[in-house]
């Protein structure tokens, strides 16, 4: 008996041969195993993703350019030799993968009905990186960026202005969220949302704050008033704390802020810089003792460093600085993944006012800004706060305050912090101690050397569009 079977085996591996491997794959496909990942599981994971760790960029990198922080080694990054990521400063990476597998959601959206619930959060997110991404970059591969399959894995770098303006942009893809969101008549709930917990008329508010925010981001570009004063007037954007478009960090592993878990040293690198230190101190600002320490030295001192020092020249001693406050480390279950905020959209909406884009009072949406930002970072606003330095008018300015207010509140997102600089001059950057970019201050991030490796002919015409990648060379919306 056993030599039929043994002989029948063969005579089936032999007709099989013969087949020229027909039905191969159908053969080899595990029934029970998923075809594609459910977008409940990406959801999730796009979001956690992105939020870690641009959070952690935005602190080890963002927070340099910005200079709310100073590093005091490992400082090539801090020096603007930009092109040498170090602890961090390679956003690049990160943005594309969490546009990739959202992509995934989106078109798995569109394509089965059953996860049509999707399709709004999706393209809300994706308005939403991409923005970041160009954003920090300029111009960056984007409209046929994620077709590897069936198009091209070299795509050509697409102009910011498109980017943001055009069919599928930014703009165009935060409308089509709002309005697959309006349209949903399903009963499937939204799974996998760490940011409303299935909400959806929560992502339409903020998809309007959004929508706020990159009007103003290209308001030296276009007349952009009356889209404003319509989501202004309709009031249906994030306008509380409540409303944030945040999720939270834990204490402790696997969940906690990063810099809760790398070592000592690497979180001790860096300190409070001089520019944050002169601001928080003019307005007598009572969120120091939460961004930041006392020195090790005085108690009762908070100390900046300039930013960029030569390290290897400089004799410095960390007991005279301030580090970063407790919330970044010990007590990071106080701190959120921040993707958006009522206390930034109130700031966009103040400046909108004062430009006279919007008909509403600025003053009155500056100081809610101002005490949403306190109540933000657990600091109890001081009751003559908006009565000194920071009043609204106080000083020859009400813009450079407005945006110096939102500067500070996005310690967490210090990008953000430098992408306002280089669109408005404010707040007054300082030039660094030991330059690697000939005293220059950096208004755009530099495309990454592996561009230049897997992608070599669009980014040679990309690289020719930045004056070789410059690192000085505007982007669309902050060019003349």
């Amino acid at each position: 008996m056993k030599k039929v079977v043994y002989i029948s085996a063969i005579l089936i591996l032999i007709l099989s041969a013969n087949s020229c491997t027909k039905d191969f794959k159908e053969i080899n496909t595990n029934p029970n195993a998923p075809l594609e990942v459910e977008p409940s599981l990406l959801l999730r994971e796009v979001i956690y993703d992105y939020g870690e760790q641009m959070s952690y960029e935005g602190f080890v990198a963002g927070n340099l350019l910005g200079q709310y922080l100073t590093a005091l080694d490992f400082n090539l990054f801090d020096r603007h030799a930009l092109k040498s990521p170090q602890l961090g400063g390679n956003p690049w990476p990160v943005i594309y993968t969490n546009l990739r597998d959202n992509e995934i959601i989106l078109q798995q959206s569109q394509n089965e009905p059953a996860y049509r619930v999707y399709e709004g959060p999706a393209l809300i997110l994706k308005a939403y990186m991409a923005a970041a991404l160009t954003d920090l970059y300029g111009d960056v591969p984007y409209y046929n960026a994620f077709r590897g399959k069936e198009l091209t894995t070299t795509p050509a770098y697409d102009a910011q202005e498109d980017i943001y303006l055009g069919e599928g942009g930014i703009l165009d893809n935060l409308a089509k969220g709002i309005a697959a969101i309006q349209a949903y008549e399903g009963s499937i709930p939204l799974e996998g949302d760490i940011l409303f917990n299935g909400d959806l008329t929560k992502w339409v508010r903020f998809a309007n704050s959004l929508r706020i925010k990159h009007l103003m981001r290209i308001s030296s570009k276009m007349d952009v008033s009356a889209e404003l004063q319509q989501i202004y007037s309709e009031g249906d954007y994030i306008m509380n704390n409540q409303q944030n478009a945040v999720f939270d960090f834990t204490s402790g592993e696997p969940n906690s802020f990063r810099m809760e878990q790398l070592r000592v040293g690497d979180f001790n690198n860096f300190v409070m810089a001089e520019t944050m230190d002169e601001i928080l101190s003019e307005l007598n600002d009572a969120r120091v003792a939460v961004l930041f320490r006392p020195t090790a030295n005085d108690g009762n001192t908070y100390n900046g460093l300039i930013n960029g020092i030569d390290a290897s020249q400089t004799s410095i001693s960390p007991a005279d600085y301030s580090y970063a406050g407790m919330i970044f480390r010990e007590n990071t279950a106080m701190l959120d993944a921040n993707f958006l905020t009522a206390w930034e959209t109130k700031f966009w909406l103040a400046e909108a006012a004062e430009k006279g884009y919007i008909s509403a009072d600025a003053e009155m949406l500056y100081n809610e800004g101002v005490m949403q930002a306190f109540d933000y970072w657990n600091t109890p606003l001081p009751g003559d706060y908006l009565e000194g330095p920071a009043a609204y008018d106080a000083g020859e300015n009400p813009l450079e305050q407005i945006i110096t207010q939102k500067w500070i509140a996005n310690m967490i997102n210090g990008y953000e912090g430098w992408i306002e600089w280089r669109r408005t001059g404010f707040p007054n950057l300082k030039p660094i101690s030991a330059s690697l970019n000939n005293d220059l201050l950096p208004v755009r991030m530099p495309y990454p050397a592996e561009e230049e490796a897997l992608n070599a002919e669009n980014y040679d015409q990309a690289a020719e569009n930045t004056n070789g990648n410059s690192i000085n060379a505007p982007v669309w919306w902050d060019s003349e």
